[in-house]
């Protein structure tokens, strides 16, 4: 299992902390207050994403969760389970909305706590698919996670109460699993290292949707997150999911409304540019300090988390995996 550098980490490493680490009367966005809808892709498979997300993904800021549900004949796939109780019923009734079905499988597209922290208020008969890597992680450090995930949405928005609740089936990397609703196939694929280590993508071949957790957060101008470093795995994952895909696919991301194929190319652009820049300056010896100054790359600004992600985090990740 990769060890995941916290964002927290790095951005103290350079002196940018301030920048993202919320308070907690300011958080990232507020659990407390989001409101999710429904959208019906193909009959029968939907998204749910904030109301306020197609707003916000334009002028750069942050959204909350995004993720979906899948009914068949015989029942529910649920795709990421929401950061509290709150948000979770929020979630569960946009599924009764549509059908009185039990939720068989609920999947966990990363470790992170807005994806699975809801795990602990679903059905006792829901089955909960995760990454093996996703598993170890929460049971190794669910209360530093906690500990993270306050310091960043704030106190008294239900994180407080979160218990551990991990998978009964468990992809291993670099495998899929397929599960049958009654009429529905759902494959849920590892195509690799994609941000934090055991990302899975959601895959309805019949409706030709696709939902990627977080290597995809949401449309241009948006960033990729180098978490965890590992620049050229991501970018190999990333090309692997854009060739994997149909032209008429539809992507659920991980944190806005719904995309279009060609929107992951102005990601592959990105860590693209930055690995050619990177590599550059690694060439003409530059430092990690020079090298976060030289590689400003405005041409992909708008994103409003840009002056952290792009020299706290992208930067400084791929000069470590690009100096190996």
């Amino acid at each position: 299992m990769k060890t995941r550098i916290t964002a927290a980490v790095i951005l103290a490493t350079f002196g940018l902390g301030a920048s993202f680490l919320s308070h907690a009367n300011d958080p990232v966005w507020d659990g407390n207050i989001v409101e999710l809808i429904s959208e019906e892709l193909q009959p029968d498979v939907f998204a749910y994403y904030p109301d306020d997300a197609k707003v916000l993904e334009k002028l750069g800021k942050p959204v909350a969760t995004s993720g979906g549900f899948i009914i068949g004949n015989d029942g529910v796939l649920l795709i990421d389970t929401m950061l509290n109780k709150r948000l979770n019923n929020q979630v569960q009734e946009l599924i009764r909305n549509e059908t009185d079905k039990p939720i068989l499988f609920a999947v966990n597209t990363s470790f992170h706590g807005d994806h699975s922290y809801g795990n602990m208020y679903l059905p006792d008969n829901t089955t909960i698919i995760q990454h093996s890597v996703t598993k170890a992680y929460i049971d190794q450090h669910f209360q530093a996670d906690t500990e993270f995930m306050i310091q960043n949405f704030g106190q008294g928005r239900g994180i407080e109460e979160i218990r551990p609740v991990t998978g009964d089936i468990l992809v291993t990397p670099g495998s899929a699993v397929s599960v049958d609703l009654g009429g529905k196939r759902v494959d849920i694929i590892d195509f690799g290292f994609a941000q934090t280590g055991g990302d899975l993508f959601v895959w309805e071949p019949d409706a030709k949707v696709l939902w990627t957790g977080n290597p995809i957060i949401t449309v241009k101008p948006s960033l990729p997150w180098l978490l965890d470093g590992h620049l050229l795995e991501t970018l190999e994952s990333i090309k692997k999911v854009y060739e994997f895909l149909p032209d008429d696919a539809q992507i659920v991301p991980g944190h806005g409304s719904v995309m279009e194929k060609g929107d992951i190319q102005w990601h592959i652009d990105y860590l693209e540019t930055v690995k050619s820049e990177v590599q550059e300056a690694i060439d003409e010896g530059l430092t990690l300090e020079q090298t976060v100054e030289r590689v400003k790359m405005p041409e992909f600004g708008g994103y409003a988390l840009f002056g952290w992600v792009h020299p706290g985090l992208n930067v400084p990740a791929a000069y470590k995996d690009l100096s190996q």
